[in-house]
């Protein structure tokens, strides 16, 4: 039997960091591209989730380390509670939560400001097959949302979210700014957020 030598090792030195696949760019779509295009395929993609117990604090920081503006918020059981964005963490939410309930932002949760799934809505991922990005642009403007979430209900008898629109991606893919009812915020304006007491 061959024998092995081990391998050298040493302290791992401070400052270190991890290495972490980069995405490519994005290719360029128009309107009349397929949805599937521009979409998040879950089934390609880890969704980024977090605990509703979690801080608003904790879930910035999670949306700054993942380049995502939105959590899918999850039990234990990986069932999806709700789901919180960026502009829930940064926009007026926080300064109303801690007008009517008392504390400080440091106390905020994310099931406090969260939005529940009796509250949420999904496109059936038949309906996205055949529609084109257009028909994505204009679902996302008439919610007035940044993003739709993407239901499959065909592979098992649980549904399963199997992808989320975003409008910036969509922004992206597209070349060209892209207007909904919503606020987006930047990743400097989360962070700006974070540094406030």
């Amino acid at each position: 039997m061959r024998t092995y030598t081990a391998l050298p090792m040493g302290p791992l030195p401070r400052r270190a960091t991890f290495h972490a696949p980069a995405p490519g760019p994005a290719p360029r779509v128009s309107l009349d591209a397929p949805a599937l295009d521009v979409m998040t395929d879950l089934k390609q993609v880890t969704a980024i989730t977090i605990d509703p117990e979690a801080s608003i604090e904790h879930a910035m920081r999670v949306m700054i380390r993942r380049n995502v503006r939105l959590l899918l918020v999850v039990s234990v059981e990986n069932e999806i509670l709700g789901l919180v964005t960026a502009t829930d963490l940064v926009g007026e939410k926080p300064v109303q939560y801690v007008h009517e309930h008392g504390g400080s932002r440091a106390d905020i949760q994310v099931r406090d400001l969260m939005t529940p799934h009796e509250q949420l809505e999904a496109i059936e991922f038949e309906a996205v097959r055949s529609a084109k990005v257009g028909h994505v642009l204009a679902t996302l403007r008439a919610s007035g949302r940044q993003h739709a979430l993407v239901l499959d209900t065909e592979e098992r008898a649980r549904p399963r979210v199997r992808g989320i629109f975003s409008t910036s991606q969509l922004a992206r893919q597209l070349g060209e700014t892209v207007q909904t009812g919503e606020v987006a915020y930047t990743f400097a304006e989360i962070e700006a957020a974070l540094a406030r007491p």
